[in-house]
């Protein structure tokens, strides 16, 4: 029996090991670590498709029942509402993850949760910028940053997430005032993040409203990039615009107790920093430890009473503003 015991352990640790399969909008790179992680420590394995949000949506809506997914990954609330909306996300009831994810980022219904959190912010260029010139996001808007700003494209769901935003806090009127603001200083509307701060850096621009990471990736690869963050409206309840990537358990997963502990898993403190650090972001669970690069811009407001649903729900009418005020 001394010698039947140890192998009726390892038949049952590999009957118990399932492979769950991840549709991901979130770059391989930024996934896989964390997938492998789980494997090492649990046996578990993956399979994942990549592809951008609403590809995948669509997909799964056209699979119904035969989708061979468990989870959805993808990023913005926008997107992640939009999913909530397609009756493809089932609900988790947990109390891991309702301990771990605040409310604000986490679907009302619980179809889907944060796991890492980005803010879009103000970069600007020191020698140009005059301290205290810089306050709000509504500043932006007024006539001394006249041909200083650079944009990223309205296209992106990222800018139309803090416009939704913008109508929720300000109103749809002052919101507008706003935004065409921000487009009669713009020098030029880029179609990414990355060369809107170089952009900023050449001298094109003297600031641009980005997604921190990509902030973070330039100044990892050039600590003298000579651009600065800045943290605006934190005297008022709108913050700092912050957004988040998430996930939801499918409707018709065929995994769905296992699904639920991996999301319960990577709720917590060890896969928390690992996922926020791989693309230095915040973690979605306030009580784990920033990566020391990310913690060196210091800290900021937000208004923590916006759920990102809204910027779902209001991300039609954020897109018709856009395009009202000609930002293209």
């Amino acid at each position: 029996m001394k010698f039947l015991i140890p192998f009726l352990v390892l038949f049952s640790s590999v009957a118990s090991a399932k492979t769950l399969t991840i549709y991901t909008s979130r770059k391989e790179h930024l996934i896989k670590p964390i997938l492998d992680l789980y494997t090492k420590e649990t046996g578990v394995k993956f399979n994942y498709t990549t592809n951008k949000d609403g590809a995948l949506i669509q997909r799964l809506k056209a699979e119904g029942s035969s989708t061979p997914a468990d989870l959805l990954f993808t990023v913005d609330g926008g997107n992640l509402w939009y999913a909530s909306t397609q009756n493809i996300l089932e609900p988790i009831n947990s109390q891991i993850l309702d301990k771990n994810i605040p409310a604000s980022f986490k679907d009302p219904k619980n179809l889907w949760f944060a796991f890492s959190l980005r803010a879009r912010t103000i970069v600007y260029n020191p020698k140009t910028v005059k301290k205290g010139e810089l306050s709000t996001y509504e500043d932006l808007a007024t006539s001394k940053w006249k041909g200083r700003l650079c944009l990223r494209t309205s296209k992106k769901v990222y800018n139309q997430s803090l416009v939704a935003e913008l109508i929720d806090t300000l109103g749809r009127k002052k919101a507008k005032k706003v935004v065409a603001g921000w487009v009669a200083n713009t020098v030029d509307i880029f179609s990414n993040d990355t060369s809107a701060i170089k952009g900023v850096i050449s001298g094109q621009c003297d600031a641009a409203i980005v997604n921190t990471y990509y902030y973070g990736r330039l100044l990892k690869k050039d600590p003298s990039i000579g651009v600065k963050i800045f943290w605006p409206n934190q005297n008022d309840k709108l913050g700092v615009h912050i957004n988040v990537s998430g996930a939801g358990l499918l409707k018709y997963s065929k995994n769905k107790k296992e699904s639920k502990k991996f999301l319960e898993w990577l709720s917590g403190g060890k896969a928390q920093a690992l996922f926020a650090s791989l693309n230095l972001e915040y973690p979605a669970n306030p009580s784990v430890d920033l990566d020391p690069l990310v913690k060196s811009w210091g800290t900021f407001k937000y208004n923590k009473e916006f759920n990102l649903s809204k910027a779902g729900m209001l991300q039609k009418d954020a897109i018709k503003l856009m395009h009202e005020v000609q930002y293209k």
